[in-house]
């Protein structure tokens, strides 16, 4: 049996610039962080022939095309399995939807399972490139390379999308003490909300594509605060970082009408009200987790606890995409 785990992950900064459709044309930067929130799969051989597939649903199945799972069917076609007899089974610590790129996750966690299974290693880099090109290119989704980079490599990293495909991945040069910091002072509520990434990010895709001024203005914006946020955040001033995560969400709200709502800008004010120096919702938007930035930790989680949000508390994850066993 091979065990593999994905850490999930918040943007930090220049969230949305990673899609296709933007950073070809005038590249991409953003900033993302792994957390100690996993996805897991297991893959094994079981006794009898065909495909066993467990996850929200289950499935057995003879032949790979006959899979219903998207992204499990294009990774069992990519590693041209002639006679299928494998068992595949995923866990979550955070459900789909959410905004964490569970999507990602779940992806370079099967590659890394699969490739074990046929004893092959595989490097981050090319982990995270065969799991875009599953989403994106044989799938078809609207959607950026944030998830599955970040996932591939963990840590607390800075990416630049070049208009030739090409994605650069560094770790941000910040100080421990920096950190500890935003590890301590980053605090994550689930709005209770889900919904499809793709679904939001649609608009944006289309828009870009189509060369519509006000959004490629905000995407350039929100490009250039992910590179005021790697400068704030490596010459330690977190404040400012938080300022900009709310200058951030200022402009994320003016992309797509489902972007927000009255309920989560109500929660968002009231954040603000109780020590919150500023925030944003992660992913694409229209709900999963609101993201604040804080000095008054214990006012701020009263006041969310208060008005009915569950706080996900987390640590950042340096390993990425690893086997267990």
């Amino acid at each position: 049996m091979i065990i593999t785990r994905s850490p999930l992950r918040i943007t930090l900064g220049g969230g949305g610039t990673d899609l296709p459709s933007y950073y070809r044309n005038y590249g991409g930067f953003l900033i993302a962080a792994a957390i100690d929130r996993y996805v897991y799969v297991t893959v094994m051989r079981p006794f009898t022939p065909g495909i066993f597939l467990k996850y929200s649903k289950l499935e057995h199945v003879d032949q790979i095309d006959e899979v219903e799972h998207p992204i499990i069917r294009e990774c069992l076609r990519m590693m041209n399995l002639n006679t299928p007899q494998i068992e595949i089974t995923t866990l979550a610590d955070i459900p789909a939807g959410t905004g964490l790129g569970s999507s990602g996750s779940f992806t370079t966690a099967l590659l890394k399972a699969l490739y074990a299974h046929r004893r092959r290693l595989i490097h981050p880099d090319e982990l995270a490139e065969l799991a875009c090109d599953i989403e994106i290119n044989k799938l078809g989704e609207p959607i950026g390379k944030q998830d599955q980079y970040i996932a591939a490599f963990g840590g607390v990293t800075a990416f630049r999308y070049h208009t030739n495909d090409r994605v650069e991945a560094a770790p941000l040069q910040i100080s421990m003490a920096t950190l500890f910091d935003l590890e301590d002072n980053l605090l994550l509520f689930f709005t209770g909300f889900s919904r499809s990434a793709g679904t939001i990010l649609k608009d944006q895709n289309i828009r870009t594509q189509e060369f519509d001024q006000e959004m490629l203005n905000n995407l350039h914006f929100v490009k250039e605060l992910g590179f005021r946020s790697q400068k704030a955040l490596e010459q330690e001033k977190t404040d400012e970082f938080g300022d900009i995560l709310h200058e951030h969400w200022e402009h994320k709200k003016k992309r797509s009408g489902g972007m927000s709502n009255p309920q989560i800008n109500e929660w968002y004010d009231l954040a603000r009200e109780n020590g919150a120096i500023g925030g944003k919702l992660v992913g694409a938007g229209g709900g999963g987790f609101l993201l604040f930035y804080t000095r008054e930790r214990r006012k701020l989680r009263q006041a969310m606890a208060k008005a009915g949000l569950e706080e996900v508390r987390f640590r950042f994850d340096f390993e990425g995409t690893k086997i267990l066993l």
